[in-house]
């Protein structure tokens, strides 16, 4: 009893801390999900900015190299 009681208590407790979790997981407000979302736009927008300056930059080399 006792060695199954020992790989059962680990699922207990995980059990038990999920349902903690979820009760306590609330949905956003607007204000909240507006700002989540504006940040997430801005890095969207910066990963953007960086991959096209180095597409510009890496164009020119890439010419100097192949020599075309």
């Amino acid at each position: 009893m006792d060695q199954i009681q020992q790989y059962t208590e680990p699922c207990k407790q995980f059990m038990k801390d999920s349902i903690r979790l979820v009760k306590k997981c609330t949905k956003p407000d607007r204000k909240e999900f507006q700002k989540i979302a504006m940040a997430t736009a801005i890095g969207f927008a910066i990963m953007g900015f960086i991959g096209f300056f180095v597409k510009l930059i890496h164009i020119p080399i890439n010419n100097i190299i192949v020599g075309s």
